[in-house]
């Protein structure tokens, strides 16, 4: 019963996102596809504009680049389908099996070239829909001309009308990232003087380790961000704006490593009297002042996901912290964490 239902689980992650596709997006799709299909109709008679409509489809992406790549892709696949689709055709006649000869050369002549599978795909599919539909030559040029028509159209609409920028989700993403940041720095500064018990233990490793797919998801979003303004005419608002993000997350890349590490420290090595180091009330201190500053840092940048206790400007990290000697019973965690205090120190604090 329990396979059953991971299973269903599994088929319905493979044909639904996690989320909707922005309905702007829809709607320049589906606009660029009609018009692909009025003007290739009206440019090209004779035969319905399939071809026209289906590479206006293809490459109206979620980015003004995509929209390029995918129009390479589909242009070169249409014109080398096209072109085997007729020399099969001249050579060997309209037999009905020349069709799955034809898909069969298509993809071979796509993997001798190392083509993408996107572009193998379209070769092989245009091959099979000029031989099914008509493989004389004019017919072919007609083809191919009617995919550069839909090609056109795809990336004048995507690129015209509202050209996607994808800002928001690293904004969002970069946001989430701080504030759980610093939050990890915050309980760590907590349980260090306090007695924990193995659950509570747990908790905060699995609350750390939380950091890094979160990092990974800030990473992606501000790629795609920095993605979608390439070849954008709107790339010059938002341009600085990534790149900010950019610095921040490499500021902030190495504080999410250091947390994680010094929550493991603490983890392996606690015993119920660590809280009586001398040294332990500064270090959560410290941790404190490092949480403050993550949250300076997120604000000054102003990507912070949602309204929150308004900061201090004022840096909380000043002079690095100076301890006594732990006892030998806890000197190898003290020192890791002294160690990577003084690495968050170095990442937050810009020295003179």
């Amino acid at each position: 019963m329990r396979a059953s239902s991971v299973e269903c689980m599994r088929i319905h992650a493979a044909i639904r996102a996690s989320k909707r596709s922005p309905l702007l997006q829809v709607v320049k799709s589906a606009a660029a596809t009609i018009a692909a299909w009025l003007l290739a109709g009206w440019v090209v008679p004779g035969q319905l504009p399939v071809f026209a409509a289906i590479a206006a489809l293809l490459v109206v992406q979620p980015s003004v680049n995509q929209s390029l790549s995918k129009a390479l892709e589909r242009s070169i696949g249409v014109i080398v389908g096209v072109v085997i689709a007729v020399a099969l055709g001249l050579l060997l006649g309209s037999p009905s099996w020349i069709v799955l000869l034809a898909i069969v050369v298509a993809m071979l002549v796509a993997w001798a070239f190392k083509a993408t599978p996107g572009t193998g795909n379209q070769v092989a599919i245009s091959a099979m829909l000029v031989l099914a539909l008509g493989s004389t030559p004019d017919y072919a040029i007609a083809r191919i001309f009617e995919t550069l028509i839909g090609v056109v159209i795809g990336i004048v609409v995507n690129a015209l009308i509202v050209p996607p920028v994808l800002v928001a989700p690293a904004r969002r993403d970069l946001g989430l990232l701080g504030s759980e940041l610093a939050a990890s720095l915050d309980r760590l500064a907590d349980a260090l003087p306090e007695p924990q018990t193995p659950a509570k233990l747990q908790e905060l490793m699995l609350e750390a380790r939380l950091l890094r797919p979160m990092k990974d998801a800030a990473e992606a979003s501000i790629a795609a961000g920095e993605e979608s303004l390439t070849l954008n005419p709107r790339r010059s608002t938002h341009r600085e704006e990534l790149r900010e993000m950019r610095a921040l997350l490499e500021r902030l890349s190495p504080i999410v490593t250091q947390t994680i590490g010094m929550t493991r420290a603490y983890f392996d090595h606690y015993d119920d009297s660590i809280g009586q180091e001398p040294a332990v009330t500064a270090i959560a201190e410290q941790l404190r002042r490092a949480g403050h500053d993550v949250r300076l840092a997120v604000q000054i940048a102003d990507v912070s996901p949602e309204p929150e206790t308004l900061t201090s400007a004022i840096p909380a990290l000043t002079a690095p912290l100076v301890i006594r000697p732990p006892s030998s019973t806890h000197w190898i965690l003290i020192g890791s964490l002294m160690e990577d205090l003084r690495r968050i120190r170095g990442e937050l604090v810009e020295e003179e």
